[in-house]
């Protein structure tokens, strides 16, 4: 390393001109960026893809058993306001004269209203239920609404809690176990029971007809409670079963994409190096002209970056930069390598089009290099200054390397000046 570049280093811009941050050797570490050494990947790898795992497929499962659940909410809630609304208050308003205590079952009647809607509204919002203070409060009205109705309307539609408040209780332990509900619902026939007898009601024919009300106006909404749970319980297990088949579909087309994608640029590259060989093989190149030697020298980079890029590094980015740095010093080119912060996770397409165009100037480099990596969470600039030389740039990004799937966010700057190489590529997010 160039010991002069260091001590002449200034604060580095946000372009990635040369700075003063701690310098590294190309094959060492700094802090905030050291890490464990590489391990290779298997060709199966895909390094730009990240499959959902049972965390994503969970959530989408959840997503779908909650969109079931919520339509099961709204039938729930229009049948139990609209049974309300519909028979009960008609019935009760029609029978008036005939209620031991008239008041009361209205005043029942509009208490368990404000609480269906309450409860109403707090479900379809998404929102927990106080289940059994409810419940205990739909229950206490029950048995008022049962003394209120009398002897005589005992089993007509006027004593409204027979048909309208199995649908109130099914609201109120919506969500929780069916254990729940039956429970509730066996207090309520408790309830129905004690006025029966109370009222003198215990003739086969009175007692059968208890027993047809209980059925009848409690196997719909347990049915109903019973089916949204069985459906939502459903939906999940089959959304978590598409969503799982979906991760291994993706995960199987990016490795088969990564390995295409890697044998292509390997054929490139290594193209690259057996045409260079083959010159020298055959006499028509001679090893001792400077140009051979940076071909030479750029396609071992691009061989050597290749094949950091399939470790599996904490940054690599900075790993792949390393090798290239790395590769560089081997050849007696004094460089320093300068971190500023850690890259974000890039896909292998963007690490190509931010560390391939350095690499072809740091092969054509002479004297010395100096490499800055700059990075937010937002953005990473790579740059680049080496001493000018005469004559045109003999070295350059091969035609089509990983070229035209940046989505635009990767820029290319190159300078010269007769004194300075100037290289940057910046990713923005």
């Amino acid at each position: 390393m160039s010991a002069e570049l260091n001590a002449a280093a200034r604060t580095p811009t946000r372009d990635g001109r040369p700075g003063t941050p701690a310098a590294v050797r190309p094959g060492g570490n700094t802090a905030g960026v050291a890490g464990p050494p590489p391990r290779s990947r298997t060709p199966d790898d895909a390094p730009d893809h990240h499959p959902a795992g049972p965390v994503g497929a969970g959530q989408a499962a959840a997503a779908v058993a909650r969109a079931s659940d919520r339509g099961a909410r709204i039938a729930a809630v229009a049948i139990a306001l609209a049974w309300h609304a519909a028979i009960a208050l008609p019935a009760v308003l029609a029978a008036q004269a005939q209620l031991a205590a008239p008041e009361v079952a209205l005043a029942g009647w509009v208490v368990v209203a404000a609480a269906g809607v309450l409860a109403g509204i707090r479900l379809l919002r998404g929102q927990p239920l106080p289940a059994w203070p409810l419940a205990g409060l739909l229950l206490l009205i029950d048995a008022t609404v049962f003394a209120a109705a009398g002897e005589r309307q005992l089993f007509t539609a006027a004593n409204w809690v027979w048909g309208t408040l199995g649908w109130f209780l099914v609201l109120a332990v919506w969500g929780r176990r069916v254990a729940g509900l039956f429970s509730l619902l066996a207090a309520h026939s408790l309830i129905a029971l004690v006025a029966v007898v109370g009222y003198g009601a215990t003739e086969p024919a009175d007692l059968a007809r208890f027993a047809m009300y209980v059925y009848g106006t409690s196997s719909l909404p347990v049915a109903v409670f019973v089916g949204s749970t069985a459906i939502a319980a459903l939906a999940r297990d089959r959304a978590a079963t598409a969503a799982a088949t979906h991760a291994m579909t993706a995960e199987r087309d990016a490795a088969e994409r990564a390995r295409r994608d890697r044998r292509d640029q390997l054929a490139l590259v290594s193209g690259a190096a057996e045409a260079v060989l083959a010159e020298l093989a055959d006499g028509r190149a001679d090893p001792t002209d400077p140009t051979v030697q940076r071909r030479a020298v750029l396609a071992a980079a691009r061989l050597r970056r290749l094949i950091a890029e399939a470790d599996d590094v904490p940054d690599p980015l900075l790993h792949e930069l390393r090798a290239a740095a790395d590769l560089a010093e081997r050849n007696g080119l004094p460089i320093d390598l300068v971190i500023i912060g850690a890259p974000p996770p890039l896909p292998v397409r963007i690490r190509r089009r931010l560390a391939d165009p350095l690499t072809a100037t740091l092969a054509d480099a002479d004297g010395w290099a100096r490499m800055t990596v700059v990075s937010g969470p937002d953005e990473v600039v790579v740059s680049l200054v080496t001493p000018d030389r005469e004559g045109p740039d003999t070295a350059g990004p091969p035609t089509g390397y990983g070229d035209g799937d940046d989505d635009g966010r990767v820029e290319r700057l190159y300078e010269r000046d007769g004194e300075i190489r100037w290289a940057q590529t910046r990713w923005r997010r």
